[in-house]
């Protein structure tokens, strides 16, 4: 099965979208480079190539983790399989 999504660390919390673009319903094929293991996900988005996608259920305040490390603070519910982009993730320094 061909990779849809690249999640790079076992703790990320997202991965991120390496095909043109990822349908609503679409099941999703992900690969880990951390342990090169691949696990499954069903979108709730369509998500854009390079986008990234939830991985589980994230609070408003969760910490978005990728590439193993904080990347920003979530700041709207965003469900598994969401797209995960500007409009509910923030960087914490501003």
């Amino acid at each position: 099965m061909a990779t849809d999504i690249i999640i790079h660390d076992e703790k990320d919390n997202v991965g991120v979208v390496v095909i043109e673009k990822i349908t609503p319903k679409q099941d999703c094929s992900c690969w880990i480079m951390e342990n090169d293991k691949t696990v499954n996900i069903q979108s709730e988005d369509e998500i854009p190539l390079g986008h990234k996608i939830a991985m589980s259920d994230l609070n408003e305040g969760d910490t978005i983790i990728k590439y193993g490390h904080d990347i920003g603070k979530v700041v709207k519910l965003i469900k598994k399989g969401e797209h995960v982009h500007v409009h509910n993730v923030k960087t914490k320094k501003w």
